[in-house]
């Protein structure tokens, strides 16, 4: 596994020289220290991606260094060494946190084979992380309308490159998931995905989340760091909001995408790097151009396989399919397992505009699972969680691409809902004003979610 840093800690100075020499034959950038005193300096001065630890140390040992770690809320995988090992000392070690422990004298195969397994265990638990953390957001490609199917086949098709991709969408439309199924579906898939959001940090900090920095570059930098770049070499760097850039840095990011070279912040050592790059934004970059707010030049470089998302409200036949998946999400983990949704309810779901596309349907599915007290969602509860509360006035109903039905039930709901409420919430008054049949008011409140005040109505509905 290439461009991992490793800290190897021995007091035998022909250990350290072979393990070092094996290790860099392997690819692997490696530092080594003969005691506890300077494994902790460099693990002070910089990260790294796997540390092996000898048990016995002139000045301390292994067990403790790896405790000092943990305590430290540092979860670098680290292998154990040892030459006098007991089945004690092992025990020890893996209620520490030790991802293995070899006897010495070291088979180097061994060596290798125990290194490779615990970062790629490391990598798999950093992604399980990673998807935990995003899985309220994996269903936002669900979908049998033409709009989401020709996106996925677009997805497919660009996953097969390693040319540069420009994801382009409304917030909330997905641009992150995009950019992830894109990784796993190319050849990349088994290097790191690392992400940075151009929006989320000070210009003056985004090179150093770029292209690392040495130790005592900047105030505060105390130890070296790698950057995205280098970390993401072998894989994928999705840069969201990359509109948002400062202008300095589009320079900076157009000169690795031509040279595939960075250089860390307070450095002068140059750095290849095989890092393909997805970028994502909601702002229209072509006029950005045009008022050069934006690079002409970095936009070619970044747009060589553009894709668009399309708004949700461009494909609301798909909102039913959402709104049961995220439901499912929402239901698991509020602990609400017989909880679903009506039709009505779905026809109102899919009757709205959505400005804040799939991410607001989301957020509002599982408000609707938090706040409805009945296990059925319905009509009534899905408008009582839109913005405002209320349901759309009687001026202005028709919208393009809403069912007739839809349209007549909103109408027809808000017409009663207002009679109720001039009427005090009264169902005999609220007949006799609408001139219907009290039975029939009655129903067609009970079908449109919606209830009197006056005693006697529930049992009579």
């Amino acid at each position: 596994m290439p461009h991992a840093h490793l800290l190897v800690v021995d007091d035998e100075p022909s250990i350290l020289t072979t393990l070092q020499k094996a290790l860099t034959l392997e690819g692997y950038s490696v530092d080594v220290a003969g005691g506890v005193r300077v494994a902790d300096e460099k693990l002070k001065k910089r990260s790294y991606d796997l540390c092996l630890f000898d048990v016995m140390l002139p000045d301390g040992d292994g067990l403790s260094l790896l405790a000092s770690l943990r305590a430290a809320k540092n979860e670098v995988p680290v292998i154990m060494m040892s030459g006098h090992a007991t089945i004690d000392t092992a025990v020890k070690a893996t209620r520490l946190g030790a991802m293995s422990f070899l006897e010495k004298p070291l088979n180097t195969d061994a060596l290798l084979i125990a290194v490779e397994t615990a970062l790629r265990l490391q990598r798999a638990e950093s992604e399980a992380r990673e998807l935990r953390a995003a899985s309220g957001s994996t269903g936002e490609l669900v979908g049998e309308s033409g709009p989401i199917k020709k996106l996925v086949e677009q997805i497919g098709r660009a996953a097969k490159s390693s040319a540069s991709v420009l994801v382009t969408g409304e917030r909330g439309t997905g641009k992150e998931l995009v950019a992830r199924a894109i990784h796993l579906m190319s050849p990349r898939a088994k290097g790191p995905l690392e992400k940075l959001n151009c929006a989320a940090l000070p210009s003056e900090l985004i090179e150093s989340e770029l292209f690392g920095h040495e130790a005592g570059a900047f105030t505060g930098a105390t130890k070296q760091r790698r950057g995205k770049f280098e970390r993401a070499s072998g894989g994928t760097l999705f840069l969201d909001e990359v509109g948002d850039m400062p202008l300095p840095m589009q320079a900076k990011l157009l000169r690795v995408l031509q040279e595939r070279e960075i250089e860390r912040v307070g450095g002068n050592e140059t750095i290849k790097v095989d890092t393909r790059v997805v970028a994502a934004t909601n702002r229209d970059l072509v006029k950005a151009c045009e008022t050069d707010a934006f690079r002409a030049d970095l936009y070619d470089r970044l747009n060589v396989v553009p894709l668009h998302i399309p708004p949700l409200r461009a494909r609301r036949e798909d909102i039913p399919l959402l709104a049961r998946h995220f439901l499912e999400l929402a239901a698991k983990a509020n602990d609400r397992p017989n909880i679903r949704l009506e039709d009505d309810a779905l026809q109102v779901l899919a009757s709205y505009s959505f400005p804040g596309n799939v991410r607001e349907l989301r957020n509002l599915t599982e408000r609707l699972v938090i706040l409805t007290p009945d296990d059925v969602i319905r009509a009534a509860d899905v408008r009582n969680c839109l913005p405002g509360g209320v349901a759309p006035k009687a001026h202005g109903l028709y919208r393009p691409g809403v069912p007739f039905r839809v349209l007549v039930e909103e109408a027809e709901r808000q017409i009663i809902q207002d009679a109720l409420q001039h009427h005090g919430g009264q169902m005999a008054a609220t007949a006799r004003a609408l001139d219907l049949e009290r039975s029939h008011l009655y129903k067609k409140a009970r079908a449109l979610g919606l209830r009197g005040t006056e005693k006697g109505d529930d049992d009579e509905a």
